[in-house]
């Protein structure tokens, strides 16, 4: 059982971390480049972000669960516990806190485009630190993907 437990490990970095830099640096750009609607390449990147953030967040549980199991009480010495901790705190605040505020900017700026409506800069605010949020997520899991072992040992 113990092998299963780890390639489950292995299976949810992957998921989550294939997963941000796929949609993130992958996938939005084309979209923006392809699509001659910016709104509509807007909204299905959205739809992508917030399914990745979702995967984050159940990899991230059974990351922290997998490692409590494997280590114990010792389990807050290893750096990759804190590593997973604070990239689920990133996915939740851009999931839970982040996204909905962007999306009630959205709302409230109907029946425009909220990019041209009084509310463009403060989206494009929030805009920048989902941006900024999403980089550090990334880098986090490229940390996460190169030291994966180490957790394991």
């Amino acid at each position: 059982m113990r092998s299963l437990s780890e390639a489950l490990y292995l299976i949810a970095i992957t998921l989550w971390v294939g997963g941000l830099l796929a949609i993130g640096y992958i996938a939005a750009p084309v979209l923006f480049a392809s699509l001659g609607d910016r709104q509509l390449a807007g909204l299905v990147a959205g739809k992508l972000f917030a399914l990745i953030g979702w995967v984050g967040l159940g990899s991230a549980a059974y990351l922290l669960i997998f490692l409590t199991g494997r280590w114990g009480g010792r389990v807050f010495k290893r750096a990759v516990f804190w590593l997973v901790i604070l990239m689920a705190l990133m996915t939740a605040a851009s999931q839970l806190g982040i996204q909905p505020l962007m999306a009630q900017l959205k709302a409230d700026a109907l029946p425009r485009e909220v990019m041209e409506s009084v509310l463009r800069d403060r989206f494009a605010t929030w805009h920048g630190v989902s941006s900024i949020l999403y980089l550090i997520q990334s880098l986090l899991g490229l940390w996460l993907v190169v030291w994966n072992g180490r957790g394991l040992r």
